[in-house]
């Protein structure tokens, strides 16, 4: 189960970030941008507060508490920039994937409790964090046009590259093959 929980993560994602990185299609602007990234710092801290909710292993629990304090941390920075500048993100279609994307995957690891919960989860923020990875590298910093807005997701990207690591070594700790 827990290898079916991450391809339908990565399916979810993938889909979403091909919105934004399809040469078809027009780029994302920088209030589109900034919304997607703030959307899906948000969607990983609402994961890590279910697992600290319904997680009893420090492993799983320790992990969800970075999670809830970089996100945090990222998102405070971005809604200083926001206010900074005065401007408002814009809502746009990987916003949205997102957030539904997310509305499904909460409901299948509320089902799950124990091993089953931990596994699943620890998969799913391994998935997560290497489709938003790949997409703030390959298509936010590349299309953003606000110097402030490319240096936040450039010094994000930094911290949520050690949190695939952090999530890659979580799933195997917990034997979730």
């Amino acid at each position: 189960m827990p290898r079916r929980l991450l391809l339908t993560t990565v399916a979810v994602l993938s889909v979403a970030a091909a919105g934004c990185a399809s040469a078809d299609e027009k780029a994302m602007n920088d209030l589109e941008i900034a919304h997607s990234a703030y959307t899906a710092g948000n969607l990983d801290i609402r994961y890590a507060h279910l697992a600290l909710a319904l997680s009893e292993n420090e492993t799983v629990r320790d992990f969800a508490a970075t999670m809830i304090r970089d996100h945090s941390a990222v998102n405070d920075e971005a809604v200083a920039l926001i206010t900074k500048l005065k401007v408002t993100p814009q809502d746009n279609d990987l916003s949205r994937a997102l957030v539904k994307g997310a509305g499904q995957k909460r409901a299948e690891l509320v089902a799950l409790k124990g091993q089953a919960f931990d596994c699943a989860y620890a998969t799913n923020e391994l998935g997560y964090h290497q489709v938003v990875n790949q997409t703030v590298e390959g298509s936010f910093i590349p299309q953003a046009t606000v110097p402030e807005l490319k240096d936040l997701l450039s010094d994000a990207l930094v911290t949520f590259k050690v949190h695939e690591g952090h999530a890659e070594g979580m799933v195997a700790s917990l034997n979730c093959g």
